[in-house]
């Protein structure tokens, strides 16, 4: 039987599943396209766009928030869950959005923010407007420290350390008493120990899934628990202490997934559901994803986008060594074989772009951005395509401090400068792994405003679009965009690619990532050069037959792959 003759057969076998061969594609609305000149990305550009999409061969849009906000986190700070942000457009445009992606066969899943609100939202007001008001227990409040001044360092009730630097209490001066929040002042933490706020957010659901749409990203879900004890962090550094392991994968929070799905997608077959879970382990990961605990179908781990973290935070630079990459993927892989499902991705709206983080975005831009494409296709599990990646889009080079917009940066450059450090150097680590860089607009054209907007960009444009666009690589063989259109096509036409086992094969170099994916009579075999230089490749003791084999895909488009030797960025998939 051919790779092809297996396809009805083992397709056909879930429906419930249908996401395991699909192939997600993040939109930033932001930075995607603007239709109206404002210089802001809203959802009539990606109605716009979706014959990119479609183009392209994607199963799902998965959009960032679109709801009310003052922006304040670009979004992720929601004021109203069920009203569109006027930014972005209306209810309308959204249902016209809806109906032309399902028309094409696209799902459309939203992104779903409930660890915290926007200090703007009504529940949160309510709840800061006095001790007794219903509402107070939405939020977590908590008493100053026991004999300190409130307002003054070290009078939190913890020392917990926020993800945007300072700490993660702000004192309310209306009622003398802190609120929680994990990331900026202006998003407060949500209490989900409380039922009637907890039924408040299902129900929110429910009506997003009655409009039609068909699943939810969960924004750092694993948050939503925290250790009832509250206790302060060991280990303090930069004056606050790392609070992580007493807010995250709190003592409710399977029982509280557990809950969502009861109350949410009973009922309702066929639900994307993906958790954002910072810190996940791969034990922590089986256990969200077993089918049998009516959880999550899968969730974003961090493991490999924290490989170049350095001590204490992001900024500080570690660089990646030949393998590592390699190896946290297979673990991955080794880890949820059996039981679970992995999501797979480079980069999303928080990274730094992939080609200039992990690959060459000088010397071999077009073959590093394809080799680290295939790595990640070819492996088991639901990919995830971030807007501007199926083009190679990189870094952008932000030239002033003027240039930057994202809050994480801008409280790092401001705390980092306050503490006597160079803003010279601040800004260039910001550059190499703020957040920034992935919202800057899609490259469409050669344009200098890139296609995006006939007005002025919320943010600068990519100086590089001149010869980094989509309209250049549209049937260009051996184009970024073309390399994933056929990245996606084997995902959707060789069952394998979807369902396979994974075997990581042992090579001479760590520079080599080379696996194997075997499904009943199906076997390929994926090898990649991650590197900027020649490699040998010697597999002849374990597949001697493999140089004879069928070269399914290559990203080396010249007719000249040979053999055992591996070219700068090489990858080649073989079917035995």
């Amino acid at each position: 039987m051919s790779l092809t003759e297996l396809s009805s057969n083992v397709f056909s076998r879930s429906k419930k599943d249908w996401w395991k061969s699909a192939v997600v594609y993040q939109v930033y609305p932001r930075s995607f396209q603007d239709s109206n000149g404002d210089g802001i990305g809203d959802l009539r550009g990606i109605l716009g766009r979706l014959d990119h999409l479609q183009r392209l061969g994607v199963d799902v849009i998965w959009l960032s928030p679109i709801y009310r906000s003052p922006q304040a986190d670009n979004g992720y700070d929601i004021s109203d869950y069920e009203q569109i942000d006027p930014v972005f457009g209306t209810f309308a445009d959204f249902d016209e959005l809806l109906d032309g992606a399902h028309r094409r066969g696209i799902k459309i899943v939203m992104d779903l923010v409930v660890n915290h609100t926007s200090d703007q939202h009504p529940w949160f007001i309510e709840s800061r407007s006095s001790i007794t008001n219903p509402k107070r227990d939405w939020y977590i409040w908590r008493d100053p420290r026991p004999g300190s001044t409130p307002g003054r360092p070290g009078s939190e009730p913890t020392n917990w350390k926020s993800f945007f630097s300072g700490s993660t209490w702000e004192l309310d001066t209306t009622t003398g008493q802190y609120y929680l929040h994990l990331f900026d002042r202006r998003q407060p933490d949500l209490n989900w120990e409380n039922d009637d706020m907890r039924a408040a957010v299902y129900a929110m659901m429910r009506r997003w899934l009655d409009r039609g749409v068909d699943g939810f990203r969960m924004d750092v879900i694993n948050l939503i628990s925290k250790d009832p004890a509250y206790p302060d962090a060991p280990g303090a550094f930069d004056s606050y202490g790392d609070g992580f392991s007493f807010y995250a994968h709190g003592p409710r929070l399977h029982e509280y997934l557990q809950e969502m799905n009861r109350e949410v997608f009973a009922g309702r077959d066929g639900m994307l559901t993906v958790g954002e879970m910072p810190g996940v382990t791969t034990t922590q990961a089986k256990a969200f994803t077993d089918p049998e605990r009516h959880e999550l179908n899968m969730v974003f781990q961090f493991e490999h986008v924290g490989l170049d973290h350095g001590e204490g935070s992001k900024f500080a630079h570690q660089p990646l060594r030949p393998g590592d990459l390699a190896e946290s993927f297979t673990t991955w892989q080794d880890a949820l074989a059996e039981t679970g499902w992995n999501s797979l991705y480079l980069s999303n709206h928080d990274q730094p772009r992939p080609v200039s983080r992990f690959g060459d975005d000088e010397t071999w831009w077009r073959e590093s951005a394809t080799a680290l494409a295939t790595i990640l296709h070819m492996q088991r599990g639901t990919p995830y395509i971030y807007q501007g990646e199926e083009i190679g889009m990189t870094n952008h080079p932000f030239p002033t401090v003027s240039s930057l917009r994202d809050i994480e940066s801008l409280n790092h450059l401001s705390h980092e400068v306050d503490a006597g450090a160079s803003e010279v150097l601040v800004l260039r680590d910001i550059r190499r792994i703020g957040r920034d860089n992935a919202r800057t607009p899609v490259q469409w054209t050669s344009h200098p405003l890139a296609g995006f907007t006939e007005g002025t960009p919320w943010i600068d444009v990519n100086p590089n679009t001149s010869w980094l666009n989509a309209n250049a690589q549209y049937g260009q063989p051996g184009s970024v965009f073309e390399h994933y259109r056929s990245l996606i096509a084997l995902r959707h036409e060789l069952p394998v690619v979807a369902l396979g086992s994974f075997r990581r094969i042992d090579t001479d170099s760590r520079a080599v990532f080379a696996f194997e994916r075997r499904l009943e009579a199906a076997t390929l075999i994926v090898i990649a050069n991650l590197s900027s230089t020649n490699t040998r490749v010697d597999l002849s003791d374990e597949l001697p037959t493999i140089w004879s084999s069928r070269l399914l895909l290559s990203n080396w488009t010249d007719g000249q792959a040979s053999g055992q030797q591996f070219r700068p960025w090489e990858a080649r998939v073989y079917s035995l």
